[in-house]
């Protein structure tokens, strides 16, 4: 099987090594996925600024975790599972949802378990939803433009968890001790 580097700081490109320094700036860390990730700096350049993107969109810090935990669960990416449950108990979504969501059991909150039953649907569908599930999304208080929003993170996700799933990364120790 092929093996991927980890790079850090140290051993990037000249290139690569502002976006390394920016991305340990704002962690305090490296997290293993940029350490890989680096092999292509217009990949990490891609992740980036999809994730600004979702800084941008309608919806609450709380929800885009929600959101990015239901698909990295969904995609069996352990890694970004446990980046989202530590960034979204940091960012304060509800704790009895990421801990649910991470365990594929009943989500107490209406709102967060629409979410995250919608972005489900648009991950096991691969984008082919049905009209009702998108009517039930609208239904539970989400707009038109969150349902376009939602396919934003199903990208950036798809991104990092296929990256993940070929490169193979552990967790930090500073994400774990997060959750």
């Amino acid at each position: 099987m092929t093996t991927f580097t980890a790079y850090s700081i140290a051993t990037a490109t000249p290139e690569l090594k502002p976006t390394l320094e920016a991305i340990e700036k704002n962690f305090g860390f490296i997290p293993n996925l940029f350490a890989y990730m680096a092999e292509a700096p217009l990949t990490i350049d891609a992740y980036l600024a999809l994730n600004a993107l979702i800084a941008k969109s309608s919806f609450t810090p709380q929800q885009a975790q929600v959101a990015l935990l239901a698909v990295s669960v969904e995609n069996q990416c352990g890694f970004c599972s446990v980046a989202h449950r530590a960034i979204g108990k940091k960012v304060g979504a509800n704790l009895q949802t990421l801990d649910a969501l991470n365990n594929n059991s009943l989500i107490e909150d209406a709102k967060d378990q629409a979410l995250a039953t919608f972005v489900r649907a648009v991950v096991k569908g691969r984008g082919w939803v049905a009209g009702a599930v998108v009517d039930q999304f609208l239904a539970s208080g989400f707009t038109k433009r969150q349902v376009f929003e939602v396919m934003l993170i199903v990208a950036v996700k798809t991104l990092s968890n296929y990256s993940n799933h070929i490169s193979q990364p552990e967790p930090n120790p500073e994400l774990l001790a997060m959750v």
